[in-house]
């Protein structure tokens, strides 16, 4: 089937300028496209690659050598000066979310190495990309060993397959365009600070738009080979410009008032280090180029700055992606040169529409100016600075998902022992295979230097690392828990730990109880911002259903088991112990408490505060079997002083 054209996409101004540019300049870094589900994201990606120039390579080589200026450590290689060579389309690899490591970085054959002296490497996806695109979708749902493969080769433009003692190397030099609807998770920071732009898509409310993009869709999937010749002609055009952009990319200036506008730019927007000021003035080269100049201007600097700024203001996952554009225009002000820069006339000309991330965030709700015991709803009250938390840990070991926070049974870590192939493969281990193939050598009739390796001798590392678990929170939103400054610190608390949790790739969940019953706030998900969001509106008030939340909790906990049995759980209630609603509360909270006690890793943070105290939340965490951590002592030990000392001269 034909690909859908790129210029049949309807609207996404912001999307087609960022891909564009990254396809003039690929030192530009590549692209993040961060949006809701259904926006055609993955589509106007896909579509990109048939407008590329094609690339000149090495015949035979398996690594797409220039055959101008071949790798020399090409596996491949050494290539002869002069060797023939032919033109192919360049290449969209798509790097599935959950491709295993050696079919991304290559893989070697351990039974040729052993038994032939020589090294026989497979290239993985890495290789393919070469000279190409690299594309994720879903990139945030990548696991994080394949995230640190992806940072080497970004960072280096290699990549290094290292296995028992033979290593092999080859270029992998590639632009890096990923996708993801941020409700599923946020991206690792290391990550993201490696895409050199981002833009974010939204679906359009204009209902004729929407019309067109219906229209469009159904006739492309009634008869693609026609509705892509009907935009044949404005690929082709498309694809021209891009070529003609590409050649003229070497003759721009960046002169140095521009240089210090961009300059000014970072340091307004305080982005960490210097890689927003390198990416920022390479896209604002690549834009003179699709304009047609050869010398940047200050419409260049703008529009580098909206598409390379964004994501690098983010200091942690809570905050919102986006610039301001008043500050982006102070900030150009403050560096402008003289003169007025050139018209900008050229095919990428126009400033793109400042996208919803561009907004300020909203003012959060008010703090009420009272607390109690009242039957009455209370305002959300906003939390405070976020700060290091503990690391509370699932006992024993698990097999779940690569993370940081529980001891598992990982394809990465320390090695703690081998098994058989067929159990669970893994990395080969180069001395129990020799050890497991040595004794049989003379039935095999070895006669060489080289052993005689037969597959049932393959031996893998068993490995033991770290796991992400699903943390569910149970969160007491009853009156007694209404204080102002009370539940300012519990929610500081809570959110610190969902700080914790993403550093600690978990999933989370939220639970909340409060008047007469509890709910799930927050189904189970990796999205972090959307549990901090729905703790940031929680509101108080009402009597105590203690035992109401921990049933709900254990419900949650029995669903997920069977959607997710490898993703052990640890539960986090967060309560001061009382149980007021209904008959014989408290004894119907033990009895659920003993439901949970034994089956599930818990972790009671008690949020009694004052000088009389009932030691009710002590006594549950005995009945759940459960840490017991006061609210004051959740920070990490380091800095566990500094904040007891901060909430107790609060409180006072």
């Amino acid at each position: 089937m034909k690909p859908y054209p790129f210029t049949a996409v309807v609207g996404m101004p912001d999307l087609r300028l960022a891909l564009v540019l990254s396809s003039i300049s690929p030192a530009v870094g590549g692209v993040l496209v961060r949006g809701e589900k259904g926006t055609a994201k993955s589509t106007m990606v896909r579509a990109l690659a048939g407008l590329l120039p094609g690339v000149d390579v090495v015949d035979a080589c398996r690594f797409s050598c220039d055959p101008v200026e071949p790798d020399p450590a090409c596996p491949d290689g050494p290539h002869a000066e002069g060797a023939a060579a032919h033109r192919r389309p360049a290449r969209l690899v798509e790097l599935p979310v959950g491709a295993a490591e050696d079919r991304v970085i290559g893989s070697l054959n351990l039974e040729r190495a052993l038994a032939d002296g020589v090294t026989d490497f497979q290239p993985g996806l890495l290789a393919a990309a070469h000279r190409g695109l690299l594309y994720v979708d879903e990139v945030n749902l990548l696991h994080d060993h394949l995230v640190d493969t992806l940072l080497d080769a970004a960072a280096m433009g290699r990549a290094t397959v290292e296995r028992e003692g033979v290593s092999v190397s080859h270029a992998a030099r590639f632009v890096l365009i990923g996708t993801m609807n941020p409700e599923e998770g946020e991206l690792r920071p290391q990550l993201l600070d490696r895409f050199g732009l981002t833009v974010e898509v939204a679906s359009s409310r204009d209902p004729e738009l929407r019309v067109e993009v219906v229209r469009r869709r159904l006739a492309y999937e009634a008869d693609p080979e026609a509705f892509a010749g009907q935009y044949a002609a404005a690929d082709a055009e498309l694809a021209a410009d891009i070529e003609a952009a590409q050649r003229l990319l070497p003759s721009v200036k960046l002169p140095d008032d521009a240089l210090r506008q961009i300059a000014e730019v970072c340091a307004s927007f305080e982005v960490d280090g210097m890689r927003a000021d390198i990416v920022t003035a390479r896209t604002a080269v690549a834009h003179a180029a699709w304009a047609g100049r050869t010398e940047v201007t200050t419409e260049d600097v703008r529009v580098a700055a909206r598409l390379a700024l964004p994501h690098r203001r983010r200091r942690n996952p809570f905050d919102a992606p986006g610039i301001s554009e008043e500050q982006l225009e102070q900030a150009l002000q403050d560096a402008e040169p003289e003169g007025p820069g050139p018209d900008d006339d050229g095919p990428g000309s126009g400033t793109p529409p400042p996208s919803e991330g561009d907004a300020p965030p909203s003012e959060g709700g008010q703090e009420p100016s009272g607390g109690g015991r009242s039957g009455g709803d209370q305002k959300p009250v906003q939390a405070g600075e976020a700060f290091r938390a503990k690391r509370f840990e699932v006992k024993g070991t698990g097999e779940g998902a690569a993370g940081r926070r529980s001891r598992a049974i990982t394809d990465n870590g320390r090695t703690i022992g081998v098994q058989p192939a067929g159990t669970k493969d893994g990395h080969p281990h180069l001395l129990a295979t020799v050890r497991a193939a040595a004794p049989h050598q003379r039935s095999r009739g070895r006669s060489g230097a080289g052993l005689v390796v037969r597959p049932q001798d393959l031996r893998f590392a068993r490995r033991e690392g770290r796991e992400g678990n699903l943390v569910l929170f149970c969160v007491d939103a009853s009156g007694s828990m209404g204080a102002r400054q009370r539940m300012r610190e519990v929610k500081t608390a809570v959110l610190s730990l969902l700080l914790d949790a993403y550093q600690r790739r978990d999933k989370v969940g939220l639970v909340t109880f409060r008047a007469s019953g509890a709910e799930l706030s927050l189904p189970p998900t990796i999205s972090v911002d959307a549990a901090a969001s729905r703790l940031d509106g929680l509101a108080t008030g009402g009597r105590t259903p203690l035992a109401e939340g921990l049933l709900e909790a254990a419900r949650v906990l029995r669903i997920e088991a069977v959607r997710d049995p490898l993703r052990r759980p640890l539960l986090v209630v967060v309560t001061d112990g009382r149980a007021t609603s209904g008959a014989d509360a408290v004894k119907r909270a033990q009895q659920a408490a003993g439901l949970l006690a034994g089956n599930v890793t818990s972790v009671v943070m008690d949020c009694e505060s004052g000088k009389m105290r009932l030691g009710l939340a002590a006594e549950l965490a005995e009945h759940l079997g459960a840490e017991h951590v006061p609210v004051t002592e959740v920070a990490a030990d380091t800095l566990a002083g500094a904040v007891r000392t901060r909430i107790s001269g609060r409180a006072a």
